[in-house]
């Protein structure tokens, strides 16, 4: 399978329109450097309460979505994602220096 290379504003938007497709993301983690590949989709209200997040972030900095192995809602740091799985296709996601 062949990588396209996309922008990490591409990788967003094509998470966002996912349209509750299941795909895997892969990104650093900002607590430990750790690399991390998360299988997850978005829409999931499982576990939902109303309240909203206890936390203030920017939208463009952070994705909500859930995680389908730890049954729960995570958050994607999208400033560190490096590959996307969706839809059939592999991206690596890459950076403007």
């Amino acid at each position: 399978m062949t990588q396209k290379t996309i922008e990490v504003e591409e990788a967003t938007e094509l998470m966002q329109n996912s349209n509750g497709q299941i795909f895997t993301v892969m990104f650093i983690k900002k607590t430990n450097g750790e690399y991390r590949e998360m299988n997850c989709r978005l829409g999931v209200s499982l576990g939902v309460n109303g309240r909203g997040r206890n936390f203030t972030y920017e939208p463009e900095e952070l994705l909500g979505v859930y995680d389908m192995q730890k049954h729960a809602h995570r958050m994607v740091n999208l400033r560190s994602v490096v590959g996307l799985n969706i839809g059939g296709e592999s991206y690596k996601v890459g950076y403007e220096n």
